[in-house]
């Protein structure tokens, strides 16, 4: 069974874990809308990637609903 011989310190246990870090996002401007995204990533806002839409926006999206 694994069981540590000697007690961890509070320093050494908080040097293993100092690469633990989450790292803060990295937006970049949307060239077609400027709003702020995801490198190499749809913009959210507007639906375009790489200089064209790939995405239809939300506001344009027409939902037929059914005839009941």
């Amino acid at each position: 069974m694994a069981v540590p011989q000697n007690k961890i310190t509070k320093s050494r246990r908080n040097k293993r874990r100092a690469h633990d870090s989450l790292t803060a996002a990295n937006p970049a401007v949307c060239a077609n809308c400027g709003e702020y995204k995801l490198p190499h990533h749809v913009c959210p806002h507007c639906g375009w990637y790489a200089g064209r839409e790939v995405v239809a926006a939300g506001d344009e999206l027409q939902i037929e609903e059914e005839v009941a």
